[in-house]
């Protein structure tokens, strides 16, 4: 089936989580050809004929990093490449439309000011997102729902609704300090923090729980512990009869 570039759909769903859970292997050139290799299955609204020069030119890449990504990310079927994802979001896009259509025709029939052609209301997978029309984001790959809303509900406490900018701030910093996500989520529902930064974890882990040093654990603590009790060494006695001394606070 030949492709069919009606540039329609202007606006998808992407999920930043999933989407670094699943490409974070690639390198920047791949990364980048895939990405653009899925903005083209969006503006295309169809599968990718197996035509691996003409895409690698569509997407500015080359022949051998388009067919590592299609094999890897997308469905060979009907001598075409399938995206699952992509397909699902590209069925619901058009059933928004069929019904934007047939809403418009009913209010047409009965004596509205709308064409039955009109073009639907634009949706939530239509419009770019700004500062005042914050979208609810699922929770990403690998989170407990659980957890996720008591980290909503914290961020919904301080009036700093999560956006995408600030979850994928969130992966970076989880990132730097070497714990997972949810652990990161789980430090932060604790705290009451909004967010954080991977030396703040660093830093309370080293502070956290920390043993008290023992006062005999060497000479120097032991030789100054005795100074804070006004006992001081005494000439040929050995370090375990200085520390015996001081243990039992003998001048």
């Amino acid at each position: 089936m030949p492709m069919h570039l009606s540039y329609s759909m202007n606006f998808y769903p992407f999920h930043i989580g999933d989407y670094i859970s699943h490409t974070s292997h690639l390198s920047d050139a791949e990364d980048l050809a895939y990405r653009r290799l899925i903005d083209l299955y969006y503006q295309s609204e169809a599968a990718f004929p197996h035509d691996l020069a003409m895409l690698a030119r569509k997407v500015k890449s080359n022949s051998e990093t388009v067919d590592l990504l299609l094999n890897e990310f997308f469905e060979f079927t009907d001598n075409e490449w399938h995206n699952t994802r992509a397909d699902k979001e590209i069925a619901k896009y058009h059933a928004m439309q069929d019904g934007g259509r047939k809403g418009a025709a009913i209010r047409w029939a009965k004596g509205g000011d709308r064409p039955p052609n009109a073009k639907p209301m634009p949706t939530k997978n239509q419009e770019p997102l700004t500062k005042n029309h914050i979208k609810t984001i699922a929770p990403p790959e690998g989170v407990d729902v659980s957890l996720w809303n008591d980290y909503l509900k914290v961020r919904k406490a301080a009036k700093k609704p999560l956006t995408e900018t600030a979850l994928k701030g969130l992966i970076r910093e989880a990132g730097k300090a070497k714990i997972s996500l949810s652990d990161a989520l789980q430090t932060c529902c604790e705290r009451s923090w909004v967010g954080f930064k991977a030396e703040w974890i660093a830093k309370s882990e080293t502070t956290q729980d920390k043993p008290a040093q023992r006062w005999d654990s060497s000479i120097q603590s032991i030789v100054n512990k005795g100074k804070e009790l006004g006992i001081l060494p005494k000439p040929g006695e050995t370090e375990g009869q200085y520390r015996e001394r001081v243990r039992m606070g003998r001048a």
